[in-house]
């Protein structure tokens, strides 16, 4: 069958795996010129189909998590591969719209990003796709890919593979992998509310942070010193500030609180966002990370939101680690209702801050140069994170957050109220007391009641009071600012016959001050009233002192509470252990703090046993690590002591270095250098291009190979020159001609030659032989300049 009776399908298929022998195969003839790109590549590779066995699944193509949507922005892991003894040589992989045909730009979705340009590089005709950098045998590559921004539909992944010389190509099956945009969801983290808020007055929160992190349950490299989370830090804020965000950079505040665990710089930068935050929300840091909530209580902190500033934002560092995280963004706290959201519970994995490039808890320091967007962890990552999964399996979560409303004010606007806390809540609103204070006195809010005087059922009274902020009409007088009420002891209260249902107290608040004496205060709520229709008198709140820092001179600093010990240095005898506190505040006068941040204490383990070891002698030295040059070997001898006498610090096991024959060193050479011009000017001549010997072979290598390769040019055929006599020119032979003699035209010497074109890699030099004086009767085609080509500079660069 002729070439032009074959199918356009098979012409592709037949120039696909041409393309891929040419790279595959090392050619040792003169390249030839490369072809032209062909218009509508990336269409065609797309229409290109080869042998496709029934059930045919050696080859997978995987996007990691195996996710069925994608988030808009995101980035995933995309993996092509197969199992030994199969390899593949070649692939292209390309992610198109649902439906189109590739033929143009805007058919494609999102962008791969190269994680190794050893294995993988864009396509020279079809920038969207990727393929091999090198023709060879492989089971696997790796790239990543961001998802296409919101609204563009569902996606295709495809990828064809080249095994031998066959190629295999899958609309469907093991080779392609189909994923939709997922839904936005209203008030999901680290996108920004597509509403407006619609709720009225505002509501108070308390969000309470615990660490689950723990040798138990993450037991990978568990750093068992110095383990800790890092004083919590966040804010309640408007659409208009977003303290961190998946797929942004880390703002300064939020590397050093990723990579110090240092809440200053955030929190600087939160405060300067001015009305855009309404709360600055911060906690105490933990160490160590996990205790039982009976030994430690879980750090909270309260905070506000109203309608324009209804989001919440926090992070906090895992520590010791590169610059990972854990925390919520941009939160959102309205409901669509109208109201407030009553609960939230979220379990955290941890996100990379892109500002460090370590893969373990104690990698050391190496900056991410340049900066790279913040993304959530993978258990695919790499093979020494503490979080590898080779199954790509989810992380398990390192810590829990819930936020819990604790209160609400103002006028609520929401017509379908959240529960029946709120209907509660509501209810409580409507039945307040009648207050008959004139308007012109201006009052604080009434304290929670006292207790009762009376600890039995004999009658007591109770106390709750008011302070007079303002009179603005002083013929008018002010009632008085406290109120008493009788009461009698627990259980004796008519009121209390009837179930009054109270919620579980929440925690306590923090400390009202920084330093010295404060308050700190506890609430609950009523969740069902008595069913009577009486009024609870349950108190529903409580305050205590608290005392943070007896010391609060301006000189003074404020530090944490100390941590646990570190285990003993020793294992027997006298040791050393210490434990470590953090500054939360330096000294007011900016004098440095001098609180001990670090204590060292001795520590004492059983008595050291002195009894000689019982050894066995030297066994005989290994052979040497290598067949050639420098190596090792070893040599061990065992412990015959008894393990009860003690234990033995004689070393079992010696290494030294040994040398070998030195190892063959091969023949190294550097790049062809760029092929000469035409050493002639007319008629046939030739180009050369050289390579030099970088390095000698010594002790048996592979010689080198030539260094100078030469091919054949011709540029015009020359004009034939008037007969000479056979005796003149038989007298010309093997002379350069004269600049007197040429042709009949009189010819000035030859000029010197030429600077080189280049000063390495490969140029050329000229020289020329002008005509001096035209001879009468001699043809003007005769008597023409003439010149000469010589390479030159052939060293590599």
């Amino acid at each position: 069958m002729s070439r032009t009776g074959l199918h356009p399908n098979v012409l592709l298929l037949q120039c696909l795996i041409s393309t891929f022998l040419f790279h595959a195969l090392a050619y040792t003839e003169e390249p030839t010129d490369r072809a032209a790109k062909s218009d509508g590549y990336c269409s065609k590779i797309l229409r290109a189909q080869g042998t496709r066995r029934e059930g045919y699944n050696e080859f997978r193509l995987r996007v990691e998590g195996d996710p069925e949507f994608y988030q808009a922005g995101s980035t995933y892991r995309v993996t092509l591969y197969t199992s030994s003894p199969s390899y593949f040589r070649g692939f292209t992989l390309i992610a198109l719209k649902e439906g189109k045909g590739g033929n143009r730009e805007e058919d494609y979705a999102g962008n791969f990003q190269i994680i190794d340009a050893d294995d993988t590089q864009f396509m020279t005709n079809c920038p969207p796709a990727v393929t091999e950098s090198t023709p060879r045998r492989r089971t696997r590559i790796q790239v990543f890919w961001t998802a296409p921004p919101t609204g563009s539909g569902c996606v295709i992944l495809k990828a064809s593979i080249v095994q031998k010389r066959i190629i295999y190509f899958q609309d469907e099956g093991s080779l392609t992998a189909r994923m939709c945009e997922k839904e936005p969801l209203f008030g999901e983290a680290t996108e920004k509310p597509q509403q407006e808020c619609c709720a009225c007055g505002t509501a108070k929160y308390r969000v309470t942070f615990y660490g689950n992190w723990s040798e138990k349950v993450h037991p990978k490299d568990y750093p068992r010193r110095a383990n800790h989370w890092s004083a919590l830090i966040g804010a309640s804020h408007s659409r208009n500030y977003m303290p961190w965000e998946f797929g942004g950079y880390a703002s300064e505040g939020v590397k050093q609180v990723a990579e110090l665990g240092s809440p200053v710089k955030m929190e600087e930068e939160i405060r300067q966002k001015g009305d855009d935050v309404l709360t600055v929300i911060k906690t105490k840091a933990q160490w160590p990370a996990w205790q039982p909530l009976n030994i430690r209580a879980a750090p909270s902190a309260e905070f506000s939101v109203d309608r324009t500033r209804h989001l919440m934002s926090f992070l906090t560092m895992l520590g010791p680690s590169p610059d990972w995280n854990v925390g919520l963004s941009a939160e959102d706290l309205c409901t669509r209702e109208c109201g407030w959201v009553q609960r939230l519970v979220e379990d955290l994995i941890p996100w990379d801050a892109g500002t460090d490039s370590g893969v373990t808890y104690e990698s050391p320091n190496k900056p991410t140069i340049p900066q790279e967007k913040i993304r959530p962890l993978t258990s695919l990552d790499h093979p020494q994170s503490p979080f590898y999964d080779p199954e790509g399996g989810p992380i398990t979560a390192v810590a829990r957050v819930i936020v819990e409303r604790i209160a609400r004010k103002g006028e609520q606007c929401n017509i379908v109220p959240d529960n029946v806390d709120d209907i509660v809540a509501d209810i409580a609103q409507e039945e307040r007391e009648e207050d008959d204070t004139p308007e012109t006195c201006i009052y604080s809010n009434w304290s929670p009641w006292s207790a009762c005087s009376s600890a039995t059922c004999e009658k007591g009274k109770r106390m709750r009071q008011r302070m007079l902020k303002a009179q603005l009409d002083l013929t008018v007088p002010c009632p008085h600012t406290q109120d008493f009420q009788p009461c009698m002891g627990p259980g004796c209260s008519e009121e209390e016959t009837s179930t009054c249902m109270m919620s579980e107290w929440i925690t306590w608040s923090p400390c009202s001050v920084s330093c010295g004496m404060g308050m700190r205060s506890r609430e609950r709520y009523v969740k069902q009233f008595p069913e009577d229709g009486s009024i609870c008198t349950l108190h529903t709140e409580e305050t205590e002192k608290c005392t943070v820092n007896d010391d609060c001179s301006p000189s003074s600093c404020i530090v944490t509470e100390w941590g646990e010990w570190d285990t003993c240095s020793a294992t027997c005898g006298v040791g050393m252990k210490r434990r470590e506190r953090m500054v939360k505040m330096p000294p007011l006068d900016g004098s440095l703090c001098t609180a001990e941040v670090v204590e060292v204490e001795k520590c004492m383990m059983p008595e050291c046993h002195t009894i000689p070891c019982m050894l066995s002698p030297w066994s005989d030295w290994s052979d040497c690590s290598v067949s050639c040059g420098m190596g090792m070997r070893t040599r061990q001898r065992m412990l015959k002591s008894p393990a009860e006498l003690g234990e033995c610090v004689e070393e079992l096991e010696q290494v030294e270095k040994c040398m070998l024959p030195e190892c063959p060193t091969d023949c190294m050479v550097s790049e062809w250098s760029e092929w000469s011009q035409c050493n002639k000017s007319c008629g046939k001549g030739h180009r050369i291009r050289t390579r030099m010997i970088k390095l000698e072979p010594q002790f048996g290598g592979t010689q080198c190979p030539v260094t100078v390769q030469r091919k054949k040019c011709k540029i015009r055929k020359c004009l034939r020159a008037r007969k000479e006599p056979r005796e003149k020119r038989r007298s010309k032979a093997g002379q350069d001609e004269g600049p007197e003699d040429h042709q009949g035209c009189k010819m000035r010497p030859w000029s010197s030659w030429t600077e080189c074109t280049k000063v390495c890699g490969g140029g050329i030099q000229e020289r020329f032989m002008t005509p001096k004086k035209r001879s009468k009767g001699t043809q003007g085609s005769s008597c023409r300049e003439r010149k000469e080509i010589r390479a030159c500079s052939v060293h590599p660069c």
